[in-house]
């Protein structure tokens, strides 16, 4: 009886994020200098807009919309593998410095290549920088774990060891824009800082394949997640290889990370409350986890975004702030309770 309460309750919870989803893919569309209603919205959807209103769909808001859900994707699943190989509620990429060394990457890139940004980067440009940013993720994760190798890699040394790479890193790019143009220094401030701000298809069709050929990856390597889940003793016990599985879940997070970040820049905490509400809602069982802190990841970036676009438009501030001021307060929550 109690089992099946469980799976009706878990089958309630799947479909209310997915209602959550389209409900903020709708409002999304709908909201902005150009205001639409949801019947506009699906008119226009279905090819019966107008030229206003089909230009601002699928120009602009659509493919906003399209990578604020793949890029939430691959960083609450990235957040939801490191949780789960290290077994701390507060492990996530942009806290251990993955986005940190990915945005590096790609700003020192760009910088290199063009002084111009999003919508005017050229395609070559745009199917590069995923490349450079997954080269810039892999680094990072390959000093963390170089640094906190010692007879093994424990979760606790892994965890301190990230956040003193993530502050290295930040460093070097603050350091990095100070050489920069005024121009330039917004730019990537407001780049660094996690931005959708100039999407476009290209972008989605560049990043959309490869994240979620990744996340069905590890999707299929979700039981050994479950099994090293118990403990590093009781996973050698029941045949895993602890610092093998856990070389190529950090390789499959960084890659995630990287792929999200080289579109949207370094936006934190986003992996940190996806798998959180997802586990809080859905179990330990990380098939239906991971599958879930996508989902909900991607309702929190489109009403993020949302907010972001709109609040002091038209101006508009990066989205990872808004994500950081809803996730530093959960952030903080979590040490409390930990420590309880």
């Amino acid at each position: 009886m109690k089992k099946a309460s469980w799976k009706t309750k878990k089958t309630i919870g799947i479909f209310v994020c997915i209602l959550l989803l389209v409900i903020a893919f709708i409002v999304g569309l709908m909201i902005g200098s150009y205001s639409m209603t949801p019947l506009e919205v699906i008119e226009t959807l279905f090819g019966n807009g107008n030229k206003m209103q089909n230009f601002t769909i699928f120009q602009i808001r659509l493919p906003r919309i399209c990578l604020a859900i793949i890029v939430a994707s691959g960083l609450g699943v990235s957040g939801g593998i490191l949780q789960g190989i290290t077994r701390n509620p507060l492990a996530e990429p942009g806290m251990i410095g993955i986005n940190a060394g990915s945005a590096l990457a790609v700003v020192l890139f760009i910088s290199a290549k063009t002084t111009e940004y999003y919508s005017a980067i050229s395609t070559s440009t745009a199917v590069i920088m995923p490349i450079i940013a997954m080269i810039g993720a892999m680094l990072s994760v390959a000093l963390i774990y170089l640094f906190a190798y010692k007879k093994g890699v424990t979760p606790v040394r892994f965890i301190l060891t990230g956040v003193g790479i993530n502050a290295g890193i930040t460093a070097i790019i603050s350091f990095y824009q100070l050489n920069m143009s005024k121009g330039d220094y917004n730019q990537v401030l407001t780049w660094t800082n996690g931005s959708l701000w100039g999407s476009n298809w290209t972008y989605i069709a560049v990043t959309a394949p490869l994240i979620f050929l990744l996340i069905l990856v590890v999707l299929f390597k979700s039981r050994t997640l479950d099994v090293m889940g118990l403990g590093d003793e009781l996973a050698t016990g029941l045949g895993v290889s602890v610092q093998k599985e856990m070389i190529v879940f950090l390789a499959l997070s960084a890659i995630l990370a990287g792929l999200a970040t080289s579109v949207a820049g370094n936006i934190a905490f986003l992996g940190l409350l996806g798998p959180q509400i997802a586990k809080k809602i859905f179990g330990s069982n990380h098939r239906i986890m991971l599958l879930m802190s996508a989902c909900i990841s991607g309702i929190i970036l489109i009403f993020a975004d949302t907010v972001a676009r709109n609040l002091f438009s038209p101006l508009e501030i990066p989205v990872g702030i808004v994500v950081s001021i809803l996730g530093v307060p959960y952030f903080i929550y979590l040490m409390i309770k930990d420590k309880a």
